[in-house]
């Protein structure tokens, strides 16, 4: 019988180690998006899908002033919204969703954001890394959610070992105390924004080489 994904046997590694680590080099690490609330947490989280928390920031400062809440998001047509939101990418596909999750948001759930996964995902534009973004930070409920950074840190290190990024949140949830799952999410981006990079990691100045799996191979294969 053939192993899945789930199944795995994954790298031995100090966890807890690596996260008294993580925690020390980021004690204040903390969501980048800016909001008030979980609707403005949930229209940001959409909108920072292939673009950064910086430029998110920069376009919903404005957005938020002018637009608080579902109803007022539903006063644009689908092209207004797009001029608003024009300088994010992919911005004809979520201005799209947005004005219909905030349709749905009116119909099923009173103009309020529902605060439990199967509802989150209902919402168009919404998947698991959005929902758990979402419960996490607004609703302070314990979850991991997994984008570019949690999967390339997580396999780099050896906390996690898939390209799937549902099979790394199980990996991760189940090795991690759920009490640290939130700031564990936050701690693993940190990293990957400013230590761990996609093509250049700063090794020379990471406190994890001495747990870091990839390290440790990359270190072995170089001539001496």
């Amino acid at each position: 019988m053939s192993q899945t994904k789930e199944q795995v046997t994954l790298p031995r590694v100090p966890v807890t180690k690596i996260l008294d680590t993580l925690a020390a080099m980021y004690p204040d690490a903390h969501c980048e998006l800016n909001f008030r609330n979980p609707f403005e947490l949930l229209i940001a989280t959409i909108l920072s899908a292939q673009a950064t928390d910086k430029k998110v920031n920069q376009v919903t400062a404005g957005l938020f002033q002018q637009y608080p809440d579902p109803a007022s998001f539903l006063q644009l047509s689908q092209a207004e919204l797009e001029q608003e939101i024009k300088e994010i990418g992919l911005y004809k596909n979520k201005a799209k969703n947005i004005l219909a999750t905030c349709h749905l948001l009116l119909a099923k759930h009173g103009g309020e954001v529902p605060a439990k996964m199967e509802d989150l995902v209902e919402l168009p534009g919404v998947g698991r890394k959005t929902a758990n973004v979402v419960l996490s930070n607004a609703f302070g409920v314990p979850a991991m959610a997994v984008d570019t950074h949690v999967l390339r840190v997580a396999n780099r290190i050896g906390l996690a070992k898939s390209e799937d990024p549902l099979v790394i949140e199980k990996q991760l949830t189940k090795r991690i105390p759920k009490a640290k799952w939130t700031d564990a999410h936050h701690w693993l981006i940190w990293h990957g924004r400013r230590v761990c990079d996609a093509r250049k990691p700063k090794c020379d100045q990471c406190e994890l080489t001495a747990q870091c799996l990839d390290y440790k191979a990359r270190k072995k294969t170089r001539p001496e």
